[in-house]
């Protein structure tokens, strides 16, 4: 039986979820459904990619409603927070960009994947993450439910914990033709968004169940953190989060009054933790003219959005910690600084692009050298001094 056809068969509801599978299994050696070029596809597609957006998909929950660790974990969540109490800390993985859409980048992604998973497993206790948390474009190229089971569940086969995900752009584009029901953020609520852990199709013969997330936004509730995702939409470029007073009519405003009501929250409870903002889009990245050496991602700064965002945060006096993006390949970290409750307050700004698909370097030559990125443990010293500005 085809995994196309095996979507009509309804799926068993389990009691409990199941994330990685019992033993390790080994790498696979390809893909189990081939994926052809698609260059043909965005020829044809031509600039849709640039000003095509989607619908946001309102949540299930009510705006203030919290997605807690602990029922994501099922029966054993209470013991798993617990635990995380008790060591005064939660560790939790992040990355984005991971989908391998052809045999060349596939072995990046299978690293990637086999790093975390390594990472979980052979950690102590205290150390080890509690989930993972995928920035998006988990399925390239356009979110397809034939290529979920070689880009998605065989990679994390052996991940020991729940991977929670809102949709990158490469995950919601639609593209022109497409039937209603395998619109790709179907397919993504369907694996992330179940009201029931399932076994999907796209899951093939592997038994990790569909997550239980409310929505395509939502908020994370952990031990000592609070994780405010955002659906960043289907453009290349810029990330959009409402209409934008109008710009984009397709688009609502119901993640405005979602994180409007998450802050609120925050505020009224007087939360201690720590709060972040996660997006696909980064509001700030590094998108150097093609002539300069060196790649930023070939992505740039999505500050409508982030203008947005900061309006909200300003409305309601909260302003989140920190903020985590995807999109650009590659590895960053901004520190912003921002006039706040008439003080001043720093930011990271981080994006994790680099999740196995098509990694672009940031790193240069140096006087004659070859770039070289630094392996672990190395010496990353400042030996040499910094060029004048």
């Amino acid at each position: 039986m085809t995994r196309e056809a095996s979507t009509q068969l309804p799926q068993p509801i389990f009691h409990e979820p199941i994330f990685g599978e019992g033993g390790a299994l080994p790498d696979p050696t390809g893909f189990s459904t081939r994926h052809g070029s698609d260059e043909a596809l965005y020829k044809q597609i031509g600039d849709l990619a640039k000003k095509d957006i989607v619908a946001i998909p309102k949540s299930r929950s009510p705006d203030e409603a919290l997605f807690s660790l602990a029922c994501a974990y099922g029966h054993h969540g209470a013991q798993i927070t617990q635990k995380i109490e008790k060591a005064g800390r939660i560790i939790f993985h992040a990355l984005g960009d991971s989908g391998a859409s052809n045999s060349g980048k596939y072995p990046d992604e299978l690293r990637v994947a086999d790093q975390v998973t390594l990472d979980c497993r052979a950690s102590a206790e205290a150390d080890r993450a509690a989930f993972l948390f995928h920035l998006g474009d988990i399925v390239y190229n356009f979110g397809e439910a034939r290529y979920y089971y070689d880009q998605f569940y065989e990679p994390f086969r052996n991940y020991p914990a729940p991977i929670f995900a809102i949709p990158g752009n490469h995950d919601s584009f639609i593209v022109p033709g497409t039937n209603p029901e395998n619109a790709p953020l179907v397919t993504f609520q369907r694996n992330f968004c179940s009201e029931n852990p399932v076994i999907t199709p796209e899951a093939g013969s592997l038994h990790r169940t569909a997550m239980t997330q409310p929505g395509v936004y939502f908020a994370l509730d952990a031990p000592f953190v609070r994780i405010i995702g955002l659906f960043s939409n289907a453009l290349e470029d810029p990330g959009v989060v409402s209409n934008e007073s109008g710009h984009w009519p397709t688009a609502s405003n119901v993640q405005i009054d979602f994180l409007r009501a998450q802050l609120t929250k925050i505020k009224h409870d007087k939360y201690a933790g720590a709060v972040l903002l996660a997006t696909h889009h980064p509001s700030f990245s590094y998108a150097p003219p093609t002539k300069d050496d060196g790649s930023g991602g070939n992505h740039g700064c999505s500050t409508a959005m982030m203008g947005e965002i900061d309006k909200v945060c300003h409305d309601v006096g909260v302003y989140p910690h920190a903020f985590l993006a995807g999109h650009a390949h590659n590895y960053q970290r901004y520190t912003r600084i921002v006039e706040f409750g008439n003080r001043e307050i720093n930011v990271p700004f981080i994006v994790c692009g680099d999740g196995g698909h098509n990694v672009n370097t940031l790193v240069r030559a140096y006087q004659g050298q070859p770039a070289q990125e630094p392996l672990s443990g190395s010496d990353v010293s400042t030996s040499t001094p910094e060029p004048k500005r």
